[in-house]
């Protein structure tokens, strides 16, 4: 028997076209490597008999009644073989499109893959799709076996040609096959045994080849990753459960939990039954802490050290390969699945589709089944994640339409631009914010004023600022105009400018009030997301004023014909025409400026903000 410790298993996935041998390789790679159970060639034996067949090494895997009737494999099979060097863990993949489902779910978990290739049909369209699936999903070592030689009459010419085709279209993918190896499965040629009837061929064996994969890097030497999974409540005690998926957590280490950025040191590793209780948990184990104070954790939350925190974003790029049979579009709402987190996102751009024949990328208005494409989502909220290229396994995520998985795919690492920093540090000022709101005489706040255009945010923003200077306040407004033209030149407005220019608002206006003067921003901000991205800056300080004329009051307004452009088809995204507005759950203030004069609007407020910038008495 293996030690588990000193041989991590490697895990294998087989992929290829429907009917190329990948279950028949396994099996005879099983009998070969003396991996099979005991008994288990005598009842495949028997079985082959019954049905009149020879051998077939494929029952080995096939399991299930359906497939030996169909020949074909429906579900991922994990089985375990060995080598006088190393431990595998076998995924076997089905091949059939009906059943991409399960390739995907089955190669997500796998550290390496085999590509099967039949002699005589070379690469098919799902050789390629699978092919393309492994660059999607990061999988880069990858040992290709071009199977059936014996149709071909094991001709070496042959074996070149479609070594050659598999091995370009790899490494257009970006991945550089360990090695090509020319085999007839059914009879085990150069699988552990080299083929008398090959004799041209003088290269690895499919296990020599399998045994030079490099290790899995092991996941305690990654940065920590706990995804929360659930809150429980045991006496008095708040336990956080999950499982870790990376790194080491030990009690006394100061956790980062991301999104919402609050931090805590684990008090206690909780083990039922365990005395004493465990001082540290490693990658694989589901884990219970405690924190040293009550801070709010929900599930989907990730835990990480503070050094090397997850990125965040709202809006990110995805690779995808879609699954359903209606086709992926434009501005449609899906539920966004990554590890314990879900977020409502949309699609806001379809930047391209690959072919997967030439991989040639081309902008297209949709995405159809079995296609795989680079999209633009947007989230309502922050997502905590890890690009592809940093750590494939926390980048990848399930795209839910109802109850249904409808796609898959890896975020990329230009997803955002809300990365968190490991290398900036708080440098704490020498003046307080009450010595600030002393020398102006009043706090400072950010007045965030929302709603369609046309409601009257400008209008309200100008002349509320007039009347607070009057009264000897330090205050200023933040509108597109004065922002577009300095501080966010550089952007344009597509949807990821839009909202980056939010996001900047947004940390300027935080420094405002810090300063202790009260600043008003008119913007439409029409996402919930940006709006609340803009609140955490300074939670304390952050007043939302929902300015809520509604959509027919702004188009009779319509000083500069956005509505009736818009309404032609001559404005794209029109926030209320052909763009979503999300109004505010929850504000603080909501001034209907359809209903009331403008002198009433600005009173209001102006009431307002002397109201929640007083100081105390004294």
């Amino acid at each position: 028997m293996s030690d588990p410790v000193a041989r991590p298993p490697l895990r294998l996935v087989f992929v290829g076209h429907v009917d190329h041998g990948k279950s028949t390789l396994i099996g005879r790679l099983l009998h070969d490597t003396g991996s099979l159970p005991e008994g288990k060639l005598d009842e495949i034996r028997a079985v082959s008999a019954r049905r009149g067949m020879p051998l077939e090494w494929s029952f080995v895997l096939d399991a299930f009644q359906a497939e030996r009737d169909q020949a074909v494999t429906i579900d991922v099979t994990e089985i375990r073989f060995h080598t006088a060097r190393r431990d595998y863990v076998i995924v076997d993949a089905p091949g059939h499109r009906e059943f991409l489902r399960n390739t995907i779910s089955g190669a997500a978990a796998a550290d390496a893959a085999v590509l099967m290739v039949d002699a005589a049909e070379g690469l098919r369209e799902q050789t390629r799709r699978h092919a393309y699936l492994l660059h999607l999903l990061g999988i880069a070592q990858v040992v290709v076996a071009v199977n059936k030689m014996d149709l071909v009459g094991r001709d070496p010419d042959r074996f070149r040609a479609v070594a050659e085709q598999a091995g370009r279209h790899l490494e257009r993918l970006g991945i550089r096959p360990v090695a090509i190896v020319p085999v007839v499965a059914r009879e085990g040629e150069n699988l552990a045994t080299p083929s008398q009837s090959m004799p041209w061929y003088g290269g690895e064996l499919l296990v020599e080849a399998l045994d030079r994969l490099a290790p899995p890097v092991p996941a305690t030497t990654r940065p920590l990753r706990l995804p929360v999974q659930d809150v429980y409540k045991l006496g008095d005690k708040r336990v956080l459960v999950g499982r870790i998926e990376s790194g080491l957590l030990r009690i006394g280490d100061e956790l980062l939990f991301s999104p919402s950025g609050r931090r805590a040191q684990v008090a206690s590793i909780e083990s039922w039954g365990a005395d004493p209780p465990p001082a540290e948990a490693v990658a694989g184990q589901s884990v219970g802490i405690t924190l040293d104070r009550p801070i709010f954790v929900e599930r989907g939350d990730i835990a990480s050290d503070t050094a090397h925190p997850p990125d965040l974003a709202s809006q990110f790029r995805l690779r995808l390969f879609w699954l359903a049979e209606a086709p992926l579009r434009l501005g449609q709402l899906l539920k966004l699945r990554r590890a314990t987190s879900e977020l409502v996102v949309t699609v806001e751009a379809i930047e391209s589709v690959i072919d997967n024949e030439t991989l040639a990328a081309a902008p297209a208005e949709m995405v159809g089944r079995d296609e795989t494409a680079v999209v633009r989502l947007r989230a309502r909220g922050l997502l905590a994640f890890d690009p592809v290229e940093r750590d494939p396994a926390m980048a990848r995520c399930a795209l839910i339409d109802g109850y249904d998985t409808v796609g898959g795919g890896v975020i990329v690492s230009d997803a955002g631009r809300h990365g968190g920093a490991t290398s900036l540090f708080t440098v704490e000022h020498l003046l307080t914010v009450e010595a600030r709101a002393a020398r102006n005489g009043h706090r400072g706040a950010v007045i965030w004023l929302t709603g369609l255009s046309g409601a009257g945010k400008s209008t309200l923003a100008m002349q509320a600022e007039r009347e607070l200077f009057a009264r000897g306040y330090s205050v200023y407004v933040l509108d597109g105009d004065n922002v577009r033209r300095g501080l966010n030149a550089d952007l344009g407005f597509g949807a990821s400018d839009r909202a980056e220019n939010i996001r900047r608002v947004g940390e300027v206006a935080g420094l405002f009030a810090d300063a202790g003067t009260v600043v008003i921003t008119a913007f439409i901000s029409p996402y919930r997301a940006d709006r609340d991205r803009a609140r955490r800056v300074c939670p304390g300080l952050f007043h939302e004023v929902h300015v809520a004329a509604n959509i027919e009051t702004c188009e009779r307004r319509d000083p500069k014909g956005l509505y009736r452009r818009a309404r032609a088809g001559e404005l794209a995204d029109f926030t209320g025409i052909s763009a979503p507005y999300e109004a505010p759950a929850a504000p603080e203030l909501t001034i209907d400026t359809g209903t009331q004069p403008v002198e009433a609007s600005v009173d209001e407020l102006v009431r307002y903000i002397v109201d929640r910038t007083r100081l105390a008495a004294g």
